[in-house]
């Protein structure tokens, strides 16, 4: 693992608990407006920064098209 990737704010471990949740409870991942709501950031741009940020750190896998497919690369 990168060392980038070992170091988690406590809002990027919401941010992966809020969508391993969703994959969990709902077979698919959360919206920004959703991760927006648990995390409690009202921007949907500030949301996308963290999920490129935690992919671009090897920690998220986009494996789709939409916001919804990202998933944890663990």
């Amino acid at each position: 693992m990168d060392w980038c990737a070992a170091y988690l704010t406590d809002r990027e471990e919401q941010i992966l608990a809020c969508i391993r949740r969703s994959i969990a409870e709902r077979g698919q991942g959360p919206t920004m407006v959703e991760i927006g709501a648990v995390v409690e950031l009202r921007s949907k741009g500030t949301v996308a920064y963290h999920l490129r940020d935690l992919e671009e750190r090897g920690v998220l896998v986009h494996v789709g098209g939409g916001w919804r497919s990202y998933r944890p690369a663990r």
